[in-house]
């Protein structure tokens, strides 16, 4: 690498709702931290980002505010996600690093251009000479390693924190897809609220993921899993714990599957015939955290049929796929969404 590659970078981001993670030219992923800032209530100032601010979450006194500043995929706080970008890109300098050449970020397919236009804007700020846009579903299936240009159907489903994307991709483009806004963060807020309804106990958001993660399931599991929750008991406000199983983790979260299912459904029926032949030979790919919920693959074939594939390392698929773009941005050029000011 030249030395003006020392100073100037070329960087991709997966700017997600639950994680952001960055990806730097001839290095790959290098970050993948959660979508949170930390600010002192009084002056504003940041005091922690990503990591450091997740320690911080529901467990700050009144003088400190959390801050996640993505929703659904898109830009809640303009300011927050400035930071946020800013510092997990500074967490990845290196001694000679002067500035940001591109830029590629990945986004929901289905935002306004009103919502790209503050992306882009986001990464202008920071500092990026030049930004390029390209849509998650598109970005998973470049990171798993699709041939998006073919004249083949491959239908991609891409669970992340705020949104399930679900796209056939063909020829470079989407030729039927919907970006639901119902995702992982859907999931853990049904744990929530599952243990508030069905055991007076409120837990915390940190809590539920962790549920998620270990025992939650999409189908019946040949040995049910169970685990000890610690919460807060609503009626006492005591502390107390509760052990749980897979079983009514799995009641808890049906509706936001079911969602997720159902849309894949809908996407498969306006499907032209051709490209569903396509899919029907080679099946779905699933990508994004949601992919690693025990079981979700079966539950999806059981309702659709197809043979459904989980990529390696479903977390790390759009990263890697804006990663791909950022390397070879001639070849992938007509896959990237406008960025033209409105």
């Amino acid at each position: 690498m030249s030395f003006i590659g020392y100073l100037f970078r070329d960087i991709a981001v997966d700017l997600g709702t639950a994680n952001t993670l960055v990806f730097i030219r001839d290095k790959g992923v290098v970050l993948n931290e959660p979508s949170i800032v930390a600010r002192e209530r009084s002056t504003g100032k940041v005091v922690a980002i990503g990591q450091d601010a997740l320690l911080m979450h529901e467990k700050t006194h009144p003088g400190i505010v959390t801050i996640k500043p993505l929703a659904n995929g898109v830009i809640a706080d303009y300011e927050a996600t400035e930071e946020l970008i800013k510092g997990l890109i500074k967490k990845t300098k290196t001694q000679f690093s002067a500035g940001i050449r591109r830029m590629v970020i990945g986004i929901p397919s289905g935002i306004t251009a009103v919502e790209k236009r503050a992306v882009r804007d986001s990464a202008e700020h920071i500092g990026a000479k030049e930004v390029y846009l390209v849509a998650e579903p598109m970005a998973a299936a470049i990171g798993i390693g699709l041939d998006v240009k073919e004249p083949m159907g491959n239908m991609v489903v891409d669970i992340g924190g705020g949104t399930t994307e679900i796209a056939v991709i063909s020829l470079g483009g989407i030729a039927s897809g919907e970006s639901l806004r119902v995702a992982g963060t859907d999931i853990t807020n049904s744990i929530i609220r599952h243990f508030r309804k069905a055991y007076n106990l409120a837990i915390g958001e940190r809590t539920a993921e962790e549920v998620k993660i270990r025992i939650a399931s999409a189908n019946k599991l040949d040995k049910e899993l169970t685990m000890t929750v610690r919460g807060r008991n609503l009626v006492t406000a005591l502390p107390e714990e509760r052990e749980v199983n897979s079983t009514t983790i799995r009641e808890a979260i049906s509706t936001p599957i079911g969602q997720i299912i159902n849309s894949i459904k809908k996407c498969l029926e306006v499907t032209k015939p051709e490209l569903s032949s396509d899919i029907l030979d080679r099946g779905l790919f699933l990508a994004g955290g949601g992919a690693l919920i025990k079981d979700l693959d079966k539950k999806i074939h059981d309702e659709t049929k197809l043979a459904v594939h989980i990529s390696e390392d479903p977390l790390t698929a759009v990263a890697r796929g804006t990663g791909k773009v950022l390397e070879d941005l001639e070849n992938y050029r007509s896959v990237l969404l406008p960025t033209k000011r409105y």
